[in-house]
């Protein structure tokens, strides 16, 4: 079994005090809550009058769009008040949604340096990491929920311990993630994947208005060793050789230069990274592993919302992600996109994609992965050959890629932030 080795990614968390005062009458201007506060088919439970959220914000990362749509649906269900980070408007990426989250946002205070009293309405906390610690782990409700992703397939027995006594339930954000959990011995978890904003990411009016005269490849997720970029610029190099009107469109930002070192252990490309300009730097490393330049659209960081136009300006999704502990975001709103993807048949991928939706990557070998070198996780490793192979067969069936890409679409519409929320509002309520 191959194995990397990655650099210690331990961080810290920071916890917040707690207050709740004014957001009910924000919540109820922005978002009017919904008569139907529960989900179909489930008997109706008595209301919280206040729920509680701990959830990262922002446009440009998973967790951060994770945490935004989430508060604005719930805030639908209940009146809830929302303790992240000092945001601004640009941190949010639109101003309707930055009025209504800091109208919900209560004060920052000082960080909870000891246990409180637990609060007297239900929490939802976010759970960064294998760790497995609330972001504030001194905030405590009626009921509290944790919701979580990570990609460590062995976890610490005192990180599962904690955990066990801190929430009454822990949703993992796929299957995968929860069967870890559950085999750690983790009885009370589920799980509760992530949606989309189908008002924009959705299959109408789809086709391209750039690029048609050429095959446009889309790579996305942050830069790391775990989202497998390095194997798309390999299998990008070599395809490109082959065919002259192919174009790589990635968005690769990361805000994480411990998570985008993690490129260093892989075997596939030769890691140089600057500290120039983003975008010049990832391009004079595309260079330097043998890629003509003038073939790549190297995107800076993005608003989410503003990324479903690149997505209907491409032809094939490619993501050869060697690990996913929720089932993908990016891949999700690409294949709501009504855009066909060639997808590693591994982990939280399965939770959304399969045979009929997406090309499936199947010759997957499992690699081991290690910090301070103890084993922290085995993850599956694509074949660049059948990568190869699927890239091939994309490009010579366009027609058929194109039926792929609307059965894919039609395949993500029942992925909606609102049926997020209201899995977590019946936990909430119980």
């Amino acid at each position: 079994m191959a194995r990397f080795l990655l650099p210690n990614t331990e961080r810290g968390h920071t916890s917040l005090e707690l207050r709740t005062r004014g957001v009910e009458q924000v919540s109820a201007m922005f978002c009017p809550q919904s008569p139907w506060t529960h989900a179909p088919g489930i008997p109706r439970r008595k209301s919280p009058a206040m729920i509680c959220l701990v959830l990262p914000r922002g446009h440009t990362f998973g967790w951060g769009v994770c945490g935004k749509y989430l508060t604005r649906e719930l805030a639908r269900l209940s009146p809830v008040v929302l303790h992240t980070e000092p945001f601004t408007a640009e941190h949010i990426g639109d101003d309707l949604d930055y009025l209504f989250l800091k109208g919900v946002c209560a004060p920052l205070s000082d960080v909870v340096d000891s246990p409180q009293t637990p609060l007297p309405h239900p929490v939802l906390q976010a759970v960064t990491d294998h760790r497995l610690m609330p972001m504030a782990p001194g905030v405590r409700g009626t009921r509290t929920i944790g919701y979580t992703f990570f990609e460590h397939s062995l976890i610490a027995a005192q990180h599962i311990e904690q955990a066990r006594q801190f929430f009454d339930v822990l949703a993992a954000g796929s299957s995968w993630c929860r069967d870890v959990l559950s085999q750690h011995g983790v009885e009370n978890t589920c799980t509760i994947l992530q949606g989309i904003d189908e008002t924009i990411f959705n299959p109408y009016a789809n086709h391209k208005h750039y690029f048609e005269d050429h095959f446009v490849i889309f790579s996305g997720g942050k830069f790391e060793l775990r989202k497998g970029q390095d194997l798309v610029i390999r299998a990008f190099q070599i395809f490109h050789e082959q065919h002259k009107d192919v174009l790589l469109v990635n968005s690769w930002f990361n805000h994480w230069s411990f998570s985008m070192q993690t490129m260093a252990a892989s075997p596939h490309i030769n890691y140089q990274f600057g500290g120039e300009d983003y975008c010049i730097a990832m391009n004079k490393l595309l260079v330097a592993n043998g890629i003509d330049i003038s073939r790549v659209i190297t995107l800076p960081p993005k608003a989410n919302i503003a990324m479903a136009r690149i997505y209907k300006n491409t032809d094939c999704g490619l993501f050869p992600n060697r690990c996913e502990g929720g089932s993908n975001l990016v891949l999700m709103e690409y294949l709501a996109c009504g855009k066909p993807a060639i997808v590693s048949n591994t982990s939280g991928h399965r939770d959304v994609a399969n045979a009929t939706n997406s090309l499936l990557l199947q010759a997957l070998d499992p690699v081991s992965v290690a910090q301070d070198e103890e084993i922290v996780a085995v993850w599956d490793e694509a074949n660049l050959d059948e990568i190869l192979a699927q890239l091939e067969w994309a490009y010579a069936h366009r027609e058929a890629l194109q039926t792929l890409g609307a059965v894919a679409g039609k395949s993500m519409e029942s992925y909606t932030w609102q049926a997020t929320a209201r899995q977590f509002y019946d936990l909430l309520s119980l």
